[in-house]
């Protein structure tokens, strides 16, 4: 191999491959490394490369099985999705949380009431607001500490899915009992019950079977009433029951998620609690507040 420069000079020579050329200790060229015909700078350069790759790809596998720690596999479309220990708490506690705001509110509004239908309308909606978290809560709760109780763990997850029905025809109740309706729209006092009474039939006999009608049937039920309440004359109120429709939308991406996003349940939990405390405001403010506390709240 040819060389110049001192012995000295050539024991501090750097990496060195069969068909150098060094002087002075310094590679000039590299004739057959492994990498190819090129200079030492850039051999430099394609370790850097190649060793910031293999950081990368460590960093990927670590955050890949971080995800798996959090999330499970994605199942069949006929089967129901099995959380983590992670995925459990956070889908217990993203409900439990609003049990107490929600009897506190459905209170207020009670102390609230003026007339017989105002006092109807705050029990319906109350108990619909309490019963969705407390019923949320209760199966998630025995689905993660009590999963060998197979059917009470199956009632409490139809009775989780029934109770959205009533819950969105609750919601409703103040709305359509409060607010002045044209003949055909009073009949969507009664007939929000009727579609809310046909869904949970629907569970009891096709729980889990199928997935897109049973969420076709939570978006008729739920927006198929909002059509009578944009009608009405007073549309005090109306955006608010379009934020909080919104919510519920964006929602159902991550209600369908499991398997996909992490925690996709739980973070379902919360659009449902931001959209029932956007309704509920707007319940509160329009349907209840006395008008010279509205004025004030206006201001």
């Amino acid at each position: 191999m040819p060389q110049c420069g001192t012995p000295g000079q050539q024991k501090s020579k750097a990496i060195m491959w069969p068909g150098s050329v060094s002087c002075g200790g310094s590679v000039l060229w590299t004739a057959h490394s492994p990498y190819g015909e090129f200079p030492a700078g850039s051999f430099r350069i394609t370790v850097a490369l190649e060793l910031s790759l293999l950081v990368l790809a460590w960093i990927a596998c670590s955050f890949s099985d971080l995800l798996l720690r959090f999330m499970n596999h994605r199942v069949p479309a006929h089967k129901r999705y099995q959380p983590t220990e992670y995925e459990h708490a956070a889908n217990c506690a993203t409900h439990a949380l609003w049990i107490i705001p929600s009897i506190l509110g459905s209170s207020n509004l009670y102390f609230l009431s003026d007339d017989d239908w105002e006092t109807i309308s705050a029990w319906i909606y109350g108990l619909g607001l309490c019963g969705l978290f407390v019923v949320s809560t209760v199966f998630h709760t025995i689905s993660w500490k009590k999963s060998h109780l197979r059917t009470v763990e199956h009632c409490l997850h139809m009775s989780d899915r029934m109770v959205i029905y009533f819950f969105i025809a609750a919601s409703y109740a103040p709305w359509l009992n409060l607010r002045e309706l044209g003949p055909w729209a009073s009949h969507m006092r009664w007939l929000v019950w009727i579609m809310a009474s046909v869904g949970t039939i629907y569970v009891f006999f096709f729980h889990e079977r199928y997935k897109l009608v049973e969420l076709l049937c939570y978006t008729v039920t739920g927006f198929l009433p909002a059509l009578v309440i944009l009608s009405m004359p007073n549309t005090e109120g109306i955006w608010e029951l379009l934020t909080g429709g919104v919510f519920y939308c964006l929602g159902m991406v991550f209600f369908k998620s499991d398997g996909r996003i992490p925690f996709a349940h739980a973070i379902w939990h919360l659009f449902v609690a931001f959209g029932a405390g956007t309704h509920y405001y707007a319940i509160w403010r329009y349907l209840y507040l006395p008008s010279t506390l509205q004025a004030k709240v206006s201001k």
